[in-house]
């Protein structure tokens, strides 16, 4: 090969890098922007349902209620349906065959409207067996009806998010993100209206009433956006189309790991709930608080950037790009580490006042505070785990490995029921809130996660090699060195402002600011370049290849 040739080889490898990560780049930014908005509602539901209910017996129903339509929907649809669906409907794209992709569409969703209709059916009469020999053996024998009579009322949203979650799936392999990303808002604003207008007469059943009312407008949302791309449809299982059947199959071929992976992720909270039921009433709700607030910076971060880069991932590793793919990657989990790291540390120092801020006002008293206070604590630690399983897993998902991360995620859930039932007994009384037995569930997910992170990434790293590099370890290096001066200048800051007194609001808000501030000057002292990157990344305009898709 010539040296003309090999220059312009290397320009063209610069442009694909250039162009998928400004793609990422650019489409994550504006997830991010409507995935915040959605977490901003996602709190203030939250802190409306906190009011309402604070850690009661009721809202502890309504949280195990929950947990098997969400299995449903995530077995059937969900992140599996996604995974599985965008890398072959992406095939169709690639040929050509529009028609094709659209016939295939609706294949899936009317296999998907049947199977999920007829499981929904099944468990709504299966409901009280379910839930006084699964899902809640240890809730008291009311607490049981209950829950059963909320999970029948909520399975109805299971069909609704499984058709909203293929329309999903469609518009982001168009790389149309803004209406998906947009839905869990609507889903937000259906549970708002059902606490403010639907709770006060009907109690706990207004609240599963609204989550109903939000599936609707989770899936009405992205309508209007599906319909811009003129699609072909109509109610077809296409058995008779050996082109449509052999796409289903290849979707179904997909999903059958990643349903056992996401499987795994249920059988996890499942069997917090079942232990949680054997505690007080106000474990189960105190976890649940816990958990949104650590999700919330791993939504506006990690999900957002994970949701925008997975297209261009499978472009990418489609076209055999694989060193593209790794640098591609690399920039994204430095800059996921950047944004994490600091609010996991944040997350624990600051729990009680950020708990208190949030919640405490209504039936939401000091004892519940310290309660959620308390799992936030070692949920907190594995915000940066739960982000890099993200991320990590959709490379893998990319590179058509869908087993992979099922067979680390089963690991890590046997990890986690073993942790919890060794961590259980030396966590102090069942019946402590303030430092209760909760907390050990709490922590044995933070462990399995993290662990499962660093599986994933060696593993990938063996399929990109070389992933992690002496950069990339020294990146952390810088980035964990920043992390820990914040966090120690905030533990002694906030016992300051114990002792003198300070109200909860001015605790919170100065540890915030404080934070966010000793961080970045600390990361710029130690030469950690991620802000630079990622306004380099934003500000670069993507370059046009024919190797490279749509720029977002």
């Amino acid at each position: 090969m010539s040296g003309e040739d090999q220059s312009t080889q290397r320009e063209n490898a610069g442009v694909g890098e250039a162009t998928g990560t400004s793609q990422v780049a650019k489409a994550a930014l504006l997830v991010m922007g409507a995935f915040l908005f959605s977490r901003l509602l996602g709190l203030l539901r939250d802190v409306l349902i906190a009011r309402h209910f604070a850690t009661s017996p009721e809202l502890a129903a309504y949280v195990a209620a929950f947990r098997i339509p969400d299995l449903l929907f995530v077995l059937v649809a969900g992140g599996a349906l996604a995974s599985a669906f965008i890398p072959t409907f992406a095939t169709y794209q690639a040929r050509g065959d529009v028609e094709g992709g659209w016939r295939l569409t609706c294949a899936v969703a009317t296999w998907l409207a049947l199977i999920v209709g007829l499981l929904a059916t099944a468990t709504a009469i299966l409901a009280p067996w379910l839930v006084a020999r699964v899902l809640a053996p240890g809730f008291p024998p009311h607490l049981q009806a209950l829950t059963a009579s909320l999970m029948r009322l909520m399975l109805v949203s299971t069909l609704l998010f499984s058709l909203s979650g293929l329309v999903m799936g469609v518009l982001h392999a168009h790389r149309r993100f803004l209406f998906p990303a947009l839905a869990p808002a609507f889903y937000n604003v259906g549970i708002i209206v059902g606490v403010l207008a639907l709770a006060p007469k009907w109690g706990v059943y207004g609240l599963a009433a609204g989550v109903v009312a939000g599936a609707m407008a989770h899936l009405g949302v992205q309508l209007p956006e599906l319909w811009r791309l003129r699609p072909h449809l109509s109610l077809s299982l296409g058995l008779r189309d050996p082109n449509v059947a052999d796409g289903v199959r290849e979707v179904v071929r997909l999903m059958a790991p990643r349903v056992a992976g996401l499987a795994v992720v249920q059988v996890n909270f499942i069997v917090t709930t079942v232990l949680a039921s054997f505690l007080d009433p106000r474990a189960l709700p105190s976890l649940d608080y816990a958990w949104r607030i650590m999700l919330l910076p791993q939504g506006i971060f990690a999900l957002a950037v994970a949701t925008a880069a997975f297209p261009t991932f499978a472009a990418q590793a489609a076209r055999l790009e694989l060193a593209t793919m790794r640098r591609t990657f690399t920039v994204i989990l430095r800059s996921v580490l950047f944004l994490t790291l600091p609010a996991s540390v944040g997350l624990a120092v600051l729990r009680e006042p950020l708990v208190a801020l949030l919640f405490q006002r209504g039936a939401f008293d000091a004892s519940s505070t310290e309660a959620v206070a308390w799992a936030l604590l070692f949920y907190a630690p594995g915000l940066v785990g739960h982000a890099v399983v993200e991320i990590t897993a959709r490379a893998f998902y990319a590179l058509r490995d869908t087993l992979t991360p099922v067979l680390v995620g089963s690991g890590a859930m046997a990890a986690n029921i073993a942790l919890s039932l060794l961590l259980l007994p030396r966590f102090g009384s069942p019946s402590d809130m303030a430092r209760g037995a909760h907390g050990a569930l709490a922590l044995a997910n933070t462990v399995a996660t993290t662990l499962e992170m660093v599986v994933l990434l060696w593993l990938l790293h063996r399929r990109l090699r070389p992933l992690i590099t002496f950069e990339l370890v020294g990146s952390l290096l810088r980035l964990g060195g920043a992390t820990a001066l914040m966090g120690s200048v905030l533990v002694v800051t906030s016992q300051v402002a114990v002792l003198h007194g300070w109200p909860t609001l001015a605790r919170g808000a100065t540890g915030i600011v404080l934070g966010a501030g000793l961080y970045a000057g600390a990361a710029w002292l130690l030469g950690a370049d991620e802000l630079r990157m990622v306004y380099r990344l934003l500000a670069r305009r993507p370059a046009t290849s024919s190797a490279g898709g749509e720029a977002c």
